[in-house]
Formats: C-alpha cells, sequence, structure tokens
C-alpha cells in the first residue's frame, strides 16, 4: 500500500476525532432519556397521574430537540469513511459497511419514524398504545448505537472476516461472529448505559433549577426522584460493566490496557500499586509522578493475585517476532499479487496473522520498501516499529483517570439526592441542587472522555493488529484538509450553540401544562406543596 502524507493522517484523525466528539454530545442524552421517556410514561398509564404525562412531554420536548441535532451532526460522519478514510473503507468496507447500513435501514428510520408518533399521537392514539410507542422510540436509539458499536467492535477485536489475497481486502465470513464479538457486546452495554447516566443527570440537573427558583416544584421532585435512582442504578452498572471491558481489553488489547494504567514494565507483585496519578512520559517511557494505591492493580485487572500484567516495554519487544513475520507476509503477498504461484501463497498463509506489523514497518523502510531493507538496517528498523505498536500512554492514561473519577462522583451525587428526595428534604440543600445545575454537562463529559480512551489506546491500528491507521486515509492534499477541518468545526459550533439555545429557551419556560393543572387544583398535586402562596411563577 502507498503511504499517506503523515499530516494529511494526522489532519484526518483530527477531523474524525473532532466530528465525532461533536456528535457524541449528544448521543448520551439521546439515549438516557428515551428510556427515562418510557419509565415516566408507563408509570403515567399505571397511575393516570397528570403529572407524569406533563413530564413525559415536557422532557420529550427537550429530548426532540437533541434528537434532531444529534442526527445532523451523524449523518456526515459515515460519509467521513469514503471521503476521509478510502484504504480503510476499500480494506474492511464489506465487514464494516454491513452493520452501519443495518444501522440506518433498521435502527435509524425506525427511530425516527415512531419518534413523529410519539410527538404527534398523544390525542389520536390510546394511552398503551402511546406507551408502545415510546417505547419502540427507546429501542430504536439503542439499536442505533448497538449497530455502531459492533463496528467499531470489529476495529477493536477483528472477528468474523479473513483476508482474501486475490481481492487484497477483508472479506466477510461470519455475521455471528461480527454481532456477538465480546468486544463489541461490553461495549454497547457499557456506552449505552453511561447515556442513561447523562439523561438521568439532565433531568435531575434542570429540575435542581426549579426548585432553587420556586417553580414548578411538584414536577421537580418527581422528576428528581425518578432521575437520581435511576441515575444511582445506572451509575453502579457502568462502574461494573467498565470493569468487565477492562479484563476483556487485558485479554485482547494488552497495550491498551498497559497504557490505562501507566504500566511500562511487567509486574506479577500482588502488591503493585494501582495508579491514581502519574505523569507518564512517552519519550523517556517512564513514569516521572506516580501515587498510587498498592494492592489494588492485580486483582483490578485480572481479577485474581498472581496473574501477570505485561508492561509496555515488555509488549514492545514481545512485537519483534511478529514484526518480522509481519515482513515476510508482506513481502510473500508482494510477490503472489505479480506470480500468483503458489510457493508465495503459502509462505504468506504462514505468517498471514500477523500482516498487519508488516505495515506497521512499512512507513519505517527505506523507500517503504520492505524487500530492500539489508541486514544492517534490520535492528534500527524494529526498534523504530516496536515503539510503534503503543499507544499515546500520557493521552490515554488521563483520558481514562478522568472518566473513572467522574463515574465515582456520580455515584456519590446520584445516592445523596436520592437519599434527600426520598426524604422530602430536597429544598433544604441549596449547594447540592445547585452541585446538580452545574453537573448537567459532566455525563457527557465522562463519555467523550471514554471515547478518547477506547480510540486512543487503540493506536497505532485502525483495525487492531491487521491495518495500521496511517494506511488507512484517503490521499488528499494538505489544503483540502485544513478546508475541511475548519468548515465542519465551524458548522458543528453552530450546531451546538443552536443546541444551547433552543434548550435554555424551553427550560425556562417550563412544564407550562402541569402548572396550569397545579393552578386550577387538578393534576394529582400533594399536600407537601399545597402552601399557602405557592403559585407557578413566569421566568420572565
Amino acid at each position: 500500500m502507498p503511504l499517506i502524507d503523515p499530516t494529511v493522517v494526522d489532519l484526518s484523525r483530527l477531523q474524525f476525532a473532532l466530528t465525532a466528539l461533536y456528535h457524541f454530545l449528544f448521543v448520551p442524552l439521546t439515549l438516557g432519556l428515551t428510556i427515562l421517556l418510557a419509565a415516566m410514561e408507563t408509570t403515567y398509564v399505571i397511575t393516570g397521574k397528570q403529572v407524569y404525562k406533563d413530564m413525559t412531554q415536557f422532557w420529550g420536548k427537550l429530548f426532540g430537540i437533541n434528537f434532531a441535532i444529534g442526527v445532523a451532526t451523524g449523518l456526515t460522519m459515515e460519509f467521513e469513511f469514503g471521503t476521509n478514510w478510502s484504504m480503510f473503507s476499500h480494506y474492511v468496507g464489506d465487514v464494516f459497511g454491513t452493520p452501519l447500513a443495518i444501522e440506518g435501514l433498521m435502527a435509524f428510520f425506525m427511530e425516527s419514524t415512531f419518534v413523529g408518533l410519539m410527538f404527534f399521537g398523544w390525542d389520536r392514539l390510546s394511552k398503551p398504545g402511546h406507551l408502545a410507542v415510546t417505547y419502540l422510540v427507546a429501542l430504536g436509539s439503542n439499536l442505533s448505537a448497538l449497530w455502531i458499536l459492533i463496528a467499531n467492535g470489529f476495529m477493536q477485536s477483528p472477528a468474523g472476516a479473513s483476508f482474501n489475497p486475490d481481492t487484497m481486502r477483508m472479506q466477510f465470513n461470519s455475521f455471528v461472529d461480527l454481532v456477538f464479538s465480546p468486544d463489541a457486546q461490553a461495549k454497547f452495554v457499557h456506552t449505552s448505559i453511561a447515556g442513561f447516566v447523562a439523561g438521568a443527570m439532565f433531568i435531575m440537573g434542570i429540575s435542581a433549577y426549579y426548585l432553587l427558583t420556586g417553580r414548578h416544584k411538584e414536577f421537580a421532585a418527581r422528576s428528581i426522584r425518578m432521575a437520581s435512582v435511576f441515575g444511582l442504578i445506572s451509575t453502579l452498572a457502568v462502574v461494573t460493566l467498565g470493569d468487565a471491558l477492562g479484563r476483556l481489553d487485558y485479554l485482547v488489547q494488552p497495550t491498551k490496557i498497559a497504557a490505562i494504567e501507566g504500566l511500562w514494565n511487567t509486574t506479577t507483585s500482588p502488591e503493585a500499586p494501582w495508579l491514581l496519578i502519574a505523569l507518564p512520559n512517552d519519550k523517556t517511557q517512564s513514569n516521572s509522578l506516580e501515587i498510587g494505591i498498592p494492592y489494588v492493580l492485580t486483582p483490578l485487572v485480572t481479577h485474581s493475585f498472581n496473574a501477570p500484567i505485561p508492561g509496555l516495554l515488555d509488549l514492545e519487544a514481545a512485537s519483534q517476532p511478529r514484526i518480522l513475520n509481519g515482513i515476510k507476509a508482506i513481502n510473500a503477498l508482494q510477490q503472489y499479487s505479480t506470480t500468483h504461484d503458489a510457493a508465495s501463497l503459502a509462505t504468506f498463509q504462514q505468517y498471514e496473522n500477523d500482516m498487519g506489523y508488516g505495515f506497521l514497518a512499512q512507513k519505517n523502510a527505506p523507500n517503504q520498501d520492505l524487500n530492500a531493507i539489508t541486514p544492517g538496517e534490520m535492528p534500527a528498523l524494529l526498534q523504530q516499529t516496536e515503539r510503534d505498536t503503543i499507544p499515546n500512554v500520557f493521552v490515554t492514561f488521563w483520558s481514562f483517570r478522568i472518566m473513572m473519577f467522574l463515574g465515582f462522583y456520580f455515584v456519590a451525587l446520584f445516592a445523596v439526592m436520592a437519599y434527600f428526595s426520598l426524604k422530602n428534604q430536597l429544598e433544604r440543600h441549596t449547594l447540592l441542587l445547585k452541585l446538580c445545575m452545574w453537573s448537567i454537562p459532566a455525563p457527557v463529559l465522562a463519555s467523550e472522555f471514554g471515547w478518547i480512551t477506547a480510540e486512543a489506546g487503540r493506536q497505532p491500528w485502525s483495525v487492531y493488529g491487521w491495518l495500521p491507521t496511517f494506511q488507512a486515509a484517503s490521499s488528499h492534499n494538505v489544503g483540502y484538509m485544513i478546508f475541511s477541518l475548519v468548515g465542519f468545526a465551524l458548522l458543528y459550533s453552530l450546531f451546538i450553540a443552536a443546541e444551547l439555545y433552543l434548550m435554555f429557551k424551553f427550560a425556562r419556560l417550563g412544564p407550562e401544562s402541569h402548572d396550569h393543572a397545579a393552578a386550577s387544583g387538578k393534576g394529582g398535586t400533594s399536600p407537601m406543596f399545597a402552601k399557602p402562596g405557592f403559585a407557578a411563577k413566569s421566568w420572565e
């Protein structure tokens, strides 16, 4: 494969990272709000209390704003695989395109169709019928996440495909292996439930604002109660499933887990510390600062007290045989592509599983020609390529730590809010209510850092072990990439500005129908809020 200008590769990575992170500002909230809307409407159908219908309609209005802008930011990403990552699309398009097509044809269209019925069907459908529509919206949004994460799971841990030397691309072999990849399934559950946390925090934060301003009190109190309990359960599930995902990375992506833990040297001691804080230095391949808790790392990562955890330096050294085998595979493949002789094919098939490491070495070979390497040049080539096999440790370590610290903060905040909500003591704790408001964006940021951990930790691969990232990009020029990068950044910034404007506008308006019902003595207002002088207040 010809090598792409490294600057173009870096700009392509930056553009896709920006568009993906922009898009993922909206995804967690969509996933979380759909489930909470279904729970609220279920309560309304069972109890018949108007307040739960008002909750469903009001939070559904904010969901609709987020959903519309989320769709707009997500559509361009699939086109980027063809425009900016054409070598990736050629190499794994048969496999990678399948879940993306299913996501578009089945999940996305199902979700979009039923969103319309959910908004406009309140007076046209029966209560059970409308509830079924709301559940179908929740199902569609989570199925969209499922198929996207199946595609990403293939990039993290390739399954269901093999390389075809005649077509020079990955050939789709097993739909079952692709769909039921352990990485895809674990990441789907972890990511979806992280979205539930974002939805719960969103509802809890806005409701806390209403209590602080003395507006929509019953509405806000019931919303906080439901969101805090749901958020606590979801956060505990995210932490538990995150541990399972870390265990999977330990088994299939040891370089990622070593980078996450800032582990340069292999450890076999049960007293090895789990680092809370460290300053990994990728140049010196060491940590200049370490603060950790002993006796935690080994059981946390390996689920045992004596299993070794490979360090990055040993993983580098262990990659050398695979690099040598990969060079043989690439040379045999080049020979086979010219002659189609059985001997070259047999040699390629012998070393096929290490072919990706041959591609990785090609960048460091003189004139990118692996056939031209002399015995004297081989040690330097191996040394350079070995270091290329590990990700950026500083970025991976700290993106994981930020995500993890936020996760434990969410557990504490939801637990405290659930306790005071059940005790009907929320209004006494104004500082806690303000903390909920300030925490609204925190779960989305945690999800963003989770994606940075997953994607930065996978480097240098676009398809782990098979296709290096620098081989996957399109051969654009630098000017085009800068122009498109700036254009996308400006466009997506406008989308975010529109989202914030509309969210603030409708949050200020509040659940007006419930205010009207409360003022007229309807809607099941509890005695707790029936105080002299309490009435709906206009934000204006």
